[in-house]
């Protein structure tokens, strides 16, 4: 049974510490994180800016590395993996949701969703239409609105892309960096709805906030505070 096994940690973190050379010297980042993780539980991280919300979400998806601890998702030791090995993984095992949508604005909207699936080469040409097709509808767009540009839908519906995009390969593990802090209040409340269906269906979900509102709703909250974290109950 591997470590992403259904009843084990999808995440683990062990005395992860993160250390960043500035012109004033080594700035600490992250001091001494232990924190696990199981398959289906959708978590809020929250703290303030510069609390280390967004490192510690670094870690996780591997966008940067620890300077010493170990960092374990869905089975791997992150710290083994060089960065073509690492690229690769994170395309299969995570998808990423940022505040700001990043979608590629030359590209219409189902070709957006199917970009994860041409970088890890999954399926035919025909199936990933099929598929990105399948997941904007039910992000409920419409067939019309797939074949927009992003900057033709509103805020709430471009984030709805950046959803289906990142299930575009299927993967175990949603990671959301503030996804609804650019939303008003009620299509903040309808993304939230829709990670808590995803995490219901299996998948896990961590995603940064700064609303405390919406944090009470997760599974449970993690927070953080000077780089550690002061409160994490248990699953």
């Amino acid at each position: 049974m591997t470590a992403a096994s259904a009843g084990q940690a999808l995440i683990s973190l062990h005395n992860v510490v993160k250390q960043y050379e500035t012109a004033a010297g080594a700035y600490t980042a992250l001091r001494g994180i232990n924190l696990t993780i199981d398959r289906g539980e959708f978590v809020a991280i929250v703290g303030k800016s510069g609390s280390g919300k967004s490192t510690l979400i670094n870690m996780i998806t591997g966008i940067d590395r620890s300077t010493s601890g170990e960092v374990r998702v869905a089975g791997e030791n992150l710290g083994k993996l060089n960065e073509g090995k690492l690229a690769v993984w994170r395309g299969r095992t995570i998808g990423i949701i940022f505040q700001f949508f990043q979608l590629l604005p030359t590209l219409t909207v189902a070709e957006n969703v199917m970009l994860p699936m041409d970088f890890c080469d999954i399926g035919t040409a025909r199936e990933r239409r099929e598929r990105a097709a399948a997941l904007l509808a039910r992000m409920d767009l419409s067939e019309e609105q797939a074949n927009k540009l992003p900057m033709a839908l509103s805020g709430g519906q471009q984030q709805r892309v950046a959803i289906a995009r990142a299930l575009a390969n299927d993967p175990p593990l949603l990671v959301a960096d503030e996804p609804t802090g650019n939303l008003d209040s009620r299509t903040a409340d309808s993304i939230f709805h829709l990670f808590e269906e995803l995490a219901a269906q299996g998948k896990t979900v961590v995603m940064v906030t700064h609303d405390n509102d919406l944090a009470s709703r997760a599974s449970r909250a993690v927070i953080v505070a000077d780089g550690q974290i002061v409160d994490a109950p248990a699953a």
